[in-house]
């Protein structure tokens, strides 16, 4: 993954001059606002908490993960809601980036063919020669696609990868044929299958079940909030503020229905069906954490994974464990 080289010069410790009694500003980029994947980010807001733990958040929608880190990179972000994978990589190229909540147990994304492939694309395997669609170039999703295809001895260039976004522009290419299959999120997957139930689902992350039998690992921590290390040690109470407000979210979400959860996400996010985004919520509800903890074998699950398909990160040396904190997590 490409990135800016000017990471060095950011600036990770001002956030522009305040008053005392303001509250803090964060910047908070968010790789693909409409997708469930980071549901939390946006209930956090809409449910008032980070107003409540005395912050004022500035969420800022990215069209994937890879374009909310450049958004870091560039200095117009200080956080980033995305997955936990950057951090590694970034990791691997000497750059300090920390996971300080973490959202998803799994990934969350589903690998499903288009109707127009569904007969001739049975299996991963049967991708070589086909195209498959993923949210934007470097992103986690291209991540997992390359591994997959790896797994199961189908040579990457023999794919063409193309960057299909998410939600409606990712539905529209999966439902036109535009690609033979595609790496999608929910809700948009619910709507696939519910307009074309001949798609076939080739990778199911959204369970337990699923992230076992796509990449034989048994949990693979995903979307996280994620800092400069440098921003973290200068703004360690916002950090736990921000912390605290997503944990409380999570706890929230665990405690209340489909249906309450759906109420109190954006019209927009939910299109003109209620009902199938209720399923939706429902379908994913296994891959959201429930305490905001990053599992230790989790993270190496992640690292494990990308060192399969990333030269940069098999030959890099560095302490896992600092690719991620649970010191701002309230265990009790």
């Amino acid at each position: 993954m490409k990135v800016v080289a000017v990471f060095a010069v950011l600036a990770f410790v001002s956030c522009g001059q305040r008053s005392p009694n303001a509250s803090p500003k964060v910047r908070l980029a968010v790789g693909g606002q409409n997708q469930m994947v980071y549901l939390p980010t946006t209930l956090c807001q809409e449910l008032g908490f980070y107003k409540e733990e005395g912050l004022d958040v500035e969420l800022q929608d990215h069209a994937g993960g890879a374009k909310a880190l450049q958004a870091l990179i560039g200095g117009s972000a200080d956080v980033v809601s995305g997955f936990y994978d950057h951090t590694i990589q970034m990791a691997a190229e000497g750059r300090a980036l920390v996971a300080f909540v973490t959202m998803l147990r799994f990934p969350g994304l589903v690998l499903v063919t288009s109707p127009q492939a569904s007969a001739a694309v049975t299996s991963v395997e049967s991708l070589k020669g086909k195209i498959v669609g993923v949210t934007t170039a470097g992103s986690s999703s291209q991540m997992l696609v390359t591994y997959l295809l790896q797994r199961h001895q189908v040579p990457v260039d023999s794919v063409s990868i193309t960057a299909i976004g998410s939600a409606a522009t990712a539905i529209a290419a999966v439902e036109r044929g535009k690609v033979d299959a595609g790496m999608v999120a929910d809700p948009a997957f619910t709507l696939i299958t519910k307009r074309n139930p001949s798609v076939r689902v080739l990778a199911d992350f959204r369970t337990a079940e699923g992230v076992k039998d796509a990449i034989g690992a048994t949990a693979y921590p995903a979307s996280v909030l994620y800092a400069p290390r440098e921003w973290i040690d200068a703004h360690r109470d916002t950090a736990q503020r921000l912390a605290r407000a997503m944990t409380r979210t999570l706890h929230w979400m665990h405690s209340h229905t489909p249906e309450e959860i759906a109420n109190r996400a954006p019209k927009a996010f939910r299109g003109e069906d209620d009902a199938l985004y209720v399923a939706a919520i429902k379908n994913s509800m296994p891959m959201f954490s429930p305490d905001g903890v990053m599992d230790a074998d989790g993270a190496q699950a992640v690292r494990t994974l990308l060192a399969g398909s990333m030269e940069k990160v098999r030959g890099a040396h560095f302490d896992l464990s600092k690719t991620y904190t649970n010191d701002f997590i309230d265990r009790r």
